[in-house]
């Protein structure tokens, strides 16, 4: 018999801690931790499954694209847990975020908690006490057009990885995935990294002058900006390939410096020519949408897109911000009464215009109908009345929030800008200066420089907040905002300097995550909630790296988009691929049908050639061609499985000269030119350092694939020449007595091993240290490197040798089995054993290992107690507290997480649970018969119909089996 508690369940633990508060003791608030199920992978289905589309895709593409779910492994105690909690319920309220993925979500754990109570929608953006009581007095229906459309969108990514990502593994690399927001982000970068290598930089000159007015001695800056009436070239006028267009004049440094110089001569005439004045008016910005503010927060705040949604997620669940994804910068009634209240409480009544601003969305794709993003309530709380509960990250971002919020709610800045024009005329012409309009029969040169101020005589919402701006390529084109006097016209003026400068013209900026967010918005292509998901999948394909803030696309990264591009256009057309988002609205939306639209993409129809006919036909792909690029005459490119490298013809024609490109090379710095350099430099690293007078062999320091390092090779005599026989080193010249003929100083030709010959034994070889070079590294430093692991001693206790060694994971001692961390490399051939014993002494983790933190941290955990420290670990640096260790997201630096920020990462990964063990392997259990997906009956008379409805719509077959998450297959099906 169902109990008498409400069961609302929605998708963080946090979440329901803070709705828990607000609901009282009728209701119990679980979480479902986000999806409970998805696409099963093909590889986990039960084995008669395992056939035709299904088998490849999990989706049953010939019987109306039907998907096949299971619940996670990581997913099964929580459907367990929620069930329980089911039973003593009388009515199910489902609380998941009012977008495609929320309903998604709700429509899942209806299909598998399969509910016989009364279910309700219960839909909320924002937090509140208030906006709880209202969302469960004013209960939906679960919106079917919404499941259809994430539905969609989950099996479009699944038959587009599956399919397209296997090419990119045969031709180019493995590991590798395409998506189609993903690939369409990646050939953003690449492109713009296309543009920086055909970039051709021009030079150009101008001049800066200092004038003041006679009398009152205010001087101002100005740029010349005309010379006899032509205009002088800035960077705006030349093109990518250094050309100048239009009619603008160039000045080069020749004639820039005369004019500079003729400027300087007592009889130049300095007048006002022009004084122009025009009202300032500047418009605050709209409130954040989920894009704008990951564009602000990577401004302002130097946060990655997906720290910033990570923070903006926990103010959110803790009841201080509205939901975090949006497409719409509208502001509610009442936001927009406290936003005015508050502005006119803080920067007075004057700062607030008549009307309230409305704003609407300018996104080509909007789709969620929640508001802006703002502090919560109808009356918001200030930064400053938040200091003593939010820290560090959280503070930072609902600072920001709260402050465009409120500005945008603001009166418009008002001021005036002026723009001066002075003329100075020399007494002669200037030698190299065209005379231009001036004509040859007017005397002398006529430069006109300009200078523009603006005053600001009302701050309006200036005085909450002021917009960032993203890199401009040209900012050098515009005049110097200045402070100007009162000046009239005809007045005039001195020249108290004036200087020529030089200018080259900038290649395009490269992307940053701000500015790739918007460009992927403006192009309609993704949805705010997937932009920090897509940041982040660039950087782990290793396709983009950050430099800075700036996104660099790797080597790789061309060889992809060049593939899709000539074998996939459509898929990595941009018009093409927000023509998709504008589908799925249509789904959304009810107006068509999710089984149509899935067949015109797949099978193609009149409109689209459909991506299995694509896959079918096509043809050979050369993989060389694909992975090479020219860099001129005799100069390839070759993106390699280790790497890329440049090819050129070698002394034997049958064997190219091949060279490594360095790692930290940007593709636009590797130009033709320094390819070359690359190309003639001499071979470093091979070196011969001379022979082991142990083994008689010759050491040569190398450098490798995976670093500089020492090895040994066998060698024959070819010469008389000298070696010191107690060192080993070769001497260049055999001094008196010195025995000769005995030393050889190269390998022996190759030669083909006969037939089935013993394998000789490997050569020694060892890693040079981090502080040596592999140019100046000597035998006798060689030598004990090969002579590692190092004896140090025995222990007088237990009679076990000690070593000193270097490892995978840095320097260490070794006794048995029982090992201690070094803190340098040098100390393994320091380290004497007193020092040895102790180190061993000391607790293995105790002190001495928090001492080998990367960073400590004075306050501890607020919820274990315990410290929080930074290590650094096998898969990169985490943070901990000694119970739960938080992996530092991609793009965050150890020196970028302060103390909040690691606070909050370890309360995201204690929230999600500890990572469950694989289960021990057991001889597979007989399986039932397959079934195939079916209609499932509908639901008890006592649900709702939003239950009848979506339960009656589609269920999953039976599931048989637990699938376990696959990194070579969930890479292929990413957006």
């Amino acid at each position: 018999m169902p109990g008498t508690k409400k069961l609302v369940i929605v998708e963080s633990p946090a979440k329901a801690k803070t709705i828990g508060q607000y609901l009282g003791s009728g209701y119990e608030v679980l979480a479902s931790v986000g999806h409970i199920r998805d696409l099963v992978e093909p590889k986990n289905l039960p084995p008669e499954l395992k056939k035709g589309s299904l088998g490849k895709f999990s989706v049953d593409v010939e019987n109306g694209f039907e998907p096949y779910y299971v619940v996670s492994d990581a997913k099964k105690k929580t459907v367990a847990d929620l069930k329980r909690a089911l039973k003593n319920a009388d009515e199910l309220y489902l609380a998941t975020d009012e977008d495609r993925e929320g309903e998604a979500i709700a429509w899942h754990l209806l299909q598998e908690l399969k509910p016989k109570v009364p279910v309700k929608r219960m839909v909320f953006h924002e937090i509140t006490k208030d906006a709880i009581q209202k969302a469960q007095e004013n209960t939906r229906e679960l919106d079917t057009a919404l499941v259809d459309a994430q539905e969609t969108r989950r099996i479009l990514d699944r038959l587009y990885g599956y399919e397209v990502s296997p090419v990119l593994w045969r031709k180019v690399g493995p590991g590798l995935s395409a998506g189609r927001v993903q690939s369409a982000a990646t050939r953003l970068v690449v492109d713009r990294e296309r543009e920086r290598l055909a970039f051709v930089s021009a030079s150009y000159w101008d001049l800066s002058a200092i004038f003041s007015p006679t009398t009152d001695r205010l001087p101002f800056p100005s740029r010349l900006v005309r010379v006899n009436g032509s205009r002088i070239a800035t960077g705006r006028d030349f093109d990518d390939r250094g050309k100048l267009k239009g009619d603008a004049v160039s000045l080069d440094a020749t004639n820039a410096q005369a004019l500079a110089t003729a400027l300087y001569e007592p009889s130049v005439g300095v007048v006002v020519q022009s004084v122009e004045s025009k009202p300032y008016t500047r418009r605050p910005a709209a409130p954040f949408t989920t894009s704008t503010l990951q564009q602000e927060a990577a401004r302002k705040l130097r946060f990655s897109a997906r720290q910033t949604m990570s923070v903006a997620q926990s103010l959110y669940e803790n009841g201080y911000i509205t939901y975090m994804r949006t497409d719409s910068p509208s502001l509610s009634q009442q936001a927009i009464d406290a936003a005015r209240s508050q502005a006119s409480k803080l920067y007075g009544a004057e700062t607030i215009p008549e009307k309230a601003r409305l704003y609407s969305g300018k996104s080509k794709n909007a789709q969620e109908a929640h508001e802006a993003i703002r502090p919560s309530g109808d009356t918001f709380k200030t930064p400053s009345q938040l200091e003593g509960t939010l820290r560090g990250n959280d503070w930072k971002l609902y600072d920001l929030i709260w402050k465009r919020t409120v500005a945008s709610q603001m009166a418009d800045a008002k001021g005036s800008t002026a723009s001066v024009v002075v003329a100075a005329t020399t007494a002669q012409a200037v030698e190299g200066i065209d005379a231009g309009s001036r004509g040859s029969g007017q005397a002398g040169t006529l430069a006109e420089f300009v200078a523009t101020g603006t005053v600001i005589t009302f701050r309006g919402f200036l005085a909450a907040y002021e917009e960032g701006q993203d890199e401009e390529r040209h900012a050098d084109a515009a005049p110097a905002d200045a402070k100007l006097p009162p000046l009239t016209e005809g007045q005039t003026l001195s020249i108290d300097d004036v200087e020529a400068k030089g200018h080259d013209t900038s290649a395009p900026p490269r992307y940053t995550e701000a500015s790739l967010v918007k460009t992927l918005e403006e192009l309609g292509i993704g949805r705010p909630s997937t932009y920090a998901a897509i940041m982040s999948t660039i950087v782990d394909r290793g396709y983009v790296t950050p430099r800075g803030t700036a996104l660099v696309p790797n080597w790789i990264a061309f060889s992809v988009v060049r593939l899709l591009e000539d074998y996939f256009g459509d898929l990595v057309e941009y018009d093409f691929t927000a023509s998709m988002e504008d589908d799925l609205d249509l789904i959304a939306g009810g107006e068509a049908d999710r089984v149509d639209w899935l067949n015109g993409f797949y099978f193609g129809n009149d409109t689209h050639r459909g991506l299995r006919k694509v896959i079918d036909n096509l043809g050979e792909i050369d993989a060389r061609d694909i992975n090479s690029i020219s860099l001129g005459e005799g100069l390839t490119l070759r993106i390699g499985r280790y790497g890329p490298y440049l090819e050129a013809p070698g002394d034997d024609p049958e064997t190219p000269r091949r060279v490594n490109v360095p790692e930290d090379m940007a593709p636009d710095e590797l130009t033709p030119q320094r390819a070359r350099e690359l190309i003639d430099a001499p071979v470093i690293g091979d070196r011969v350092l001379g022979l082991n007078p142990d083994s008689g062999k010759e050491v040569i320091a190398k450098d490798g694939r995976f670093g500089p390092y020492v090895t040994e090779r066998p060698v024959e005599v070819v010469s008389d020449i000298a070696v010191d026989s107690e060192t080993g080193e070769i001497l260049e010249a055999a001094p008196a007595g010195a025995e000769t003929g005995t030393t050889l100083t190269k390998a022996p030709p190759k030669k083909k091993a006969p037939a089935k010959k013993a394998a000789l034994p490997k050569e020694r070889t060892a890693s040079l240290f981090k502080s040596m070079d592999v140019d100046s590294i000597d035998l006798a430093t060689a030598l004990r490197l090969l002579d590692l692991p190092r004896t140090v001693g025995l222990d007088p206790e237990s009679g076990d040798e000690i070593q000193a060694q270097n490892g995978r994971y840095g320097p260490y001692l070794k006794k048995g089995a029982d090992t201690r961390s070094l803190t340098s490399e040098d100390q393994i051939f320091d380290i004497d054993l007193a020092g040895a014993l102790e180190l061993y002494a000391q607790p293995k983790y105790g002190a001495r290992r928090a001492s080998s933190a990367l960073k400590d941290f004075d306050a501890p955990d607020p919820v274990s107690g315990k410290a929080i420290k930074i290590k650094d670990g096998r898969f990169g640096a985490y943070v901990t507290d000694g119970e739960t260790n938080a992996t530092i997201p991609r793009g965050e630096t150890v020196e970028e997480v302060d103390f909040d920020r690691a606070v909050q990462l370890i309360a995201d990964k204690r929230a999600k649970g500890p990572a469950k063990k694989p289960a021990a392997k057991k001889a597979p259990a007989k399986k039932p018969a397959a079934k195939k997906p079916a209609a499932k009956k509908p639901a008890a008379a006592k649900a709702t119909t939003t239950a009848k409805k979506a339960v009656a719509r589609k269920a999953p077959a039976k599931k048989t089996g637990n699938p376990s998450t696959s990194a070579g297959t969930t890479a292929t099906e990413s957006e």
